[in-house]
Formats: structure tokens, C-alpha cells, sequence
């Protein structure tokens, strides 16, 4: 689905101020890489302040890195600030968290954890920078997805419920501000390479032919949605088309991922 705005970004990147969030490792640090590079100026946090740290001293003057938990209040609180001194225009929520395993075999902790981080956390820096955001002369919203937003699948019950979300969120926060300043854009990446993924992910992947995408790959990706202004973008090329139908005729997803259950317990099922 794609909306176009091409006088978004006049100014081109150096004239963009953006707050990447998850930036200390996988698609957000990608994507730390492709704006830096395109000229943008940046604030980037993470929880990890050493892959911070080492990110400013690559793009000495370009970059500033507040070192966050996102779940925590107070560190929001001072993101929000360091947001305010820059001045920001956009926001990039790319901090996430996943976990594949049997939702049976799931507990209390790691279920509020992923929701927390995924969701929660997203929509609760989000609410607090709209005032900064709302204050340019164009603000943007870049919530990073996935196609498990879209599709639900086997072993990311709790994963696929935080990104449902987050599309619910994306989709109703553009309709509210439809007539301010800011603009809300929902990308959806589909399995990507990074450290948030166990081993174990990537052997299943491999063993069901589901293709995955470096870092890089979606960094350039998100980077080209956003020039071209579109509101909504899934990555990938048979991974749109499979949650199209399964908006449409969800009875022919269930069938073919009731065939792929057996390789998916054989890899997620925790050892006896």
C-alpha cells in the first residue's frame, strides 16, 4: 500500500535531525550507518553506550548518543531532552526485542518483557516527543514493523501480538494527526540478520526456504520509503503477497503453515 508525499524531506538528510532508537546493534545501527551517510544529523541510543560511543567517534560531529532503557522513565525522560536540544524531526523507533518459542512454553517475565520493550516503551516515547516533532515545519513517525505484523505464525505468539499492535498504533496515530505538521509512516521489514535472533532462528529459517535480509539491505530500504513519502511499506517479496492473503483468505495461510509446524516445534521446543 503506498501513499505518496514527495515534498517530504525538501530539505534533503542534512537538513533531517533524527532520533534512531535501538541503534546500538542490528537494523538501527544499519540504519545509523545509511542516514550518517546520507547527511543527516543524528541522536542515537541503545542500551549498550560502548556501540554508542564507538558510532560518534566514526561520525565525529554528526552524531550524538544518549545511552537509554527505553522501559525506564527517567531515561526516557532525558532522551526526550537531548531530543529538544537537537532540535529532532523525526523519530526512527527501531529498538525491539524477540523471542520464539511455544507460547505454552512461555513465562510471565519474558511475555511483559517483549511487551514492554516492543510496545509499550514504543508508544510511551512516542507520545512524549510529539510536542518537539509537532513544533517543525514537518515532523515524522518511522515505526519499524515486521511481517509478523501481519501474519501470525507459529512459535512468535507473543512477538506477532506486539507488532499486530504496533500496525494498530501506526495506523490510528496518522489518522489523528492527519491534520498536523507530522506524518506516520509503518514499515515492515520481513526476517532480518541480526544478534536479536538465536542461532536456532536462523538454522529454522534456512531449513523452511524463508529468505532473510541483512541489516544493511532494510537500513537502505527504510532510508528509500522514506524519501519517496510512503505511509506504509512491507519489505520483501513473497511476504507481502502472504499477508495480503491473509487479510483476505486466512483459512489458506493456516493450511500452509499447519505443514510447516512440525519444523518449527523441532526447532523452538525447549530440550526435555
Amino acid at each position: 500500500m503506498r501513499w505518496s508525499e514527495p515534498h517530504y524531506l525538501t530539505q534533503g538528510w542534512p537538513g533531517q535531525r533524527v532520533l534512531i532508537t535501538g541503534a546500538s546493534g542490528g537494523i538501527g545501527q544499519a540504519l545509523v550507518d545509511e542516514l550518517a551517510a546520507a547527511g543527516a544529523q543524528l541522536l542515537v541510543t541503545g542500551r549498550d553506550a560502548e556501540a554508542l560511543e564507538r558510532l560518534c567517534r566514526l561520525y565525529p560531529g554528526q552524531i550524538t548518543a544518549q545511552a537509554a532503557d527505553l522501559t525506564r522513565a527517567e531515561d526516557r525522560a532525558r532522551l526526550v531532552a537531548a531530543a529538544e536540544r537537537l532540535e529532532c524531526t523525526m523519530l526512527i523507533n527501531a529498538a525491539g526485542a524477540n523471542r520464539a518459542e511455544l507460547f505454552k512454553d512461555a513465562d510471565d517475565e519474558a511475555i511483559e518483557r517483549l511487551v514492554t520493550v516492543n510496545l509499550t516503551a514504543t508508544l510511551q516515547l512516542t507520545r512524549a516527543l510529539l510536542p518537539r516533532l509537532c513544533r517543525a515545519e514537518q515532523g515524522l513517525v518511522v515505526n519499524v514493523g515486521s511481517a509478523f505484523g501481519h501474519i501470525g505464525y507459529p512459535g512468535q505468539a507473543a512477538y506477532c501480538a506486539t507488532k499486530f499492535a504496533l500496525y494498530g498504533f501506526t495506523q490510528a496515530l496518522r489518522r489523528e494527526l492527519s491534520d498536523s505538521p507530522i506524518a506516520v509512516h509503518y514499515i515492515a521489514p520481513r526476517a532480518t540478520r541480526t544478534a536479536m535472533n538465536a542461532p536456532a532462528m536462523e538454522e529454522m529459517n534456512r531449513a523452511l526456504g524463508n529468505a532473510m535480509d541483512a541489516p544493511e539491505t532494510v537500513a537502505v530500504q527504510i532510508r528509500r520509503a522514506i524519501e519517496r513519502g510512503r505511509k506504509e511499506t512491507r519489505l520483501g517479496r513473497a511476504e507481502p503477497i502472504f499477508a495480503r492473503l491473509n487479510a483476505l483468505w486466512p483459512g489458506l495461510i493456516d493450511r500452509a503453515l499447519r505443514r510447516q509446524l512440525p519444523t518449527i516445534r523441532r526447532f523452538i521446543t525447549p530440550p526435555p
